[in-house]
């Protein structure tokens, strides 16, 4: 962990606890002594008595049992992509729970008392695309998709409602991995496993990740820290990579033989649209990377997991539950 001021531990209330990334922060904050609560729409967040129930997210909320005694939330609540959408106005849907779902939640916690809130947002909201320079921390905001649009909407009402009573800090995050990760990054570790060639060869972009211990690092001193200034920042591993350098540094951790085709980028894009696979072709041929440097400089924070070690353990998760039926 980075070093950071002695503090006396915060209660910490983590929303969206039985998630991805709120399991991995639970645990993480329960080793370091937190008074830690889950707040989860419904169950318990894995079996933690403390975990407190709030049912549906969106405007009408009532988070009060949930910030009882609180210092500081932790909101990784919301709506994220969705494979097979139901909903009849995905874009009302997004944006009900994760801005008017945010807005209601921090309006909630000033009054409560509050002391600050870390909101998980999206480098998303910056755009599909960095292009050849990376995203700085002002770069104007240009959200691609429905989802963007919500996590930038829900910035915008956190600020709104936490006003002058609270710090609100925002965390700019790109694809988060590690034990657990689902949807393109799961279907990237399947790929390389099974051995397929890649029609990935001729791919030349940069793309910033970030694993799930060097986020909850992060939120860890942000907690911990008094000093960390409020204000909206950017978070990665620290290493950019292409999608083939990333490919290759999975075969490695799994010891499995790589085969990248040079297929052109433009032939590519073309089956992208044909088969309804936009984003994902976006995902593994475009560049989406980030300056962190005022993230390190200004919270003192440098990500303490390397990239190989991340992949490493990531990899170990992946082969391991792949031998069940579980994953």
């Amino acid at each position: 962990m980075t070093p950071v001021p002695v503090a006396p531990l915060a209660r910490v209330l983590v929303t969206g606890a039985n998630g991805f990334i709120g399991r991995h922060l639970q645990r993480i904050l329960a080793e370091r002594g937190f008074d830690c609560r889950g707040a989860v729409r419904s169950g318990s967040a894995g079996g933690d008595a403390r975990a407190c129930v709030v049912g549906d997210i969106g405007a009408s909320t009532d988070w009060t049992a949930a910030l009882e005694g609180i210092d500081t939330v932790v909101h990784l609540a919301g709506r994220a992509h969705i494979l097979r959408e139901t909903a009849a106005n995905p874009e009302a849907e997004f944006l009900r729970v994760n801005a008017e779902g945010t807005a209601a939640l921090v309006r909630s916690a000033a009054s409560a008392g509050v002391r600050r809130v870390i909101y998980m947002s999206s480098a998303g909201v910056l755009g599909s695309s960095s292009g050849d320079a990376p995203f700085t921390a002002v770069s104007p905001p240009r959200p691609h998709n429905a989802y963007a649009r919500s996590k930038l909407a829900g910035e915008l009402a956190a600020r709104a409602a936490a006003g002058a009573r609270l710090e609100l800090i925002v965390l700019r995050v790109p694809l988060v991995y590690g034990p657990g990760v689902r949807a393109n990054f799961l279907r990237l570790l399947r790929w390389v496993d099974r051995g397929w060639p890649l029609p990935l060869g001729a791919v030349h972009n940069r793309r910033s990740l970030l694993s799930v211990w060097n986020l909850c690092d992060l939120l860890v001193h942000i907690v911990l820290n008094p000093a960390a200034s409020s204000g909206t920042w950017l978070v990665s591993d620290g290493e950019d990579l292409s999608t083939p350098e990333l490919v290759c540094r999975i075969g490695a951790a799994m010891g499995r033989r790589v085969r990248l085709l040079p297929v052109p980028v433009g032939v590519l894009q073309l089956f992208g649209r044909l088969m309804g696979r936009q984003a994902l072709i976006t995902q593994l041929c475009g560049s989406l990377s980030l300056d962190i440097a005022p993230t390190r400089e200004q919270l003192s924070w440098s990500p303490p997991m390397s990239v190989d070690e991340s992949l490493a353990r990531s990899v170990n998760w992946f082969l391991a539950e792949s031998r069940s039926p579980r994953i």
